[in-house]
This record gives structure tokens, sequence and C-alpha cells, in this order.
């Protein structure tokens, strides 16, 4: 019984290490697309002062 305990919680935790793993490399995407959007919002308004934001 107490094998079983430690497989399963050996398996929780690698599942919990993966899923921290993926939102990682979601998060990097993410902030990759908005920084080109950031610099491409930037070169659209190239003369004149703008907002950097587009709320």
């Amino acid at each position: 019984m107490p094998v079983l305990a430690v497989f399963v919680l050996a398996l929780l935790l690698g599942g919990l290490g993966f899923a921290i793993h993926v939102l990682w490399l979601v998060a990097v995407v993410v902030l990759f697309f908005w920084l080109i959007g950031f610099a491409v919002g930037r070169g659209e308004r190239a003369g004149r002062r703008g907002r950097w934001y587009r709320w």
C-alpha cells in the first residue's frame, strides 16, 4: 500500500511539473507576440506621440 501511495504521488507531481512547463512555454509565446505587436504599433505611429497600449 505505501508503494502505491508513493507511485500516485510521483504521478501527480510529474503531471504538475509537465503542466507548469507547458504554461511557461505558453507564457513565452504570448510574450513574444506581445513584443512583436508592441514594435509594429510603434512603427505605425512613428511621427506622433501616442499611447503605447491599445486599451
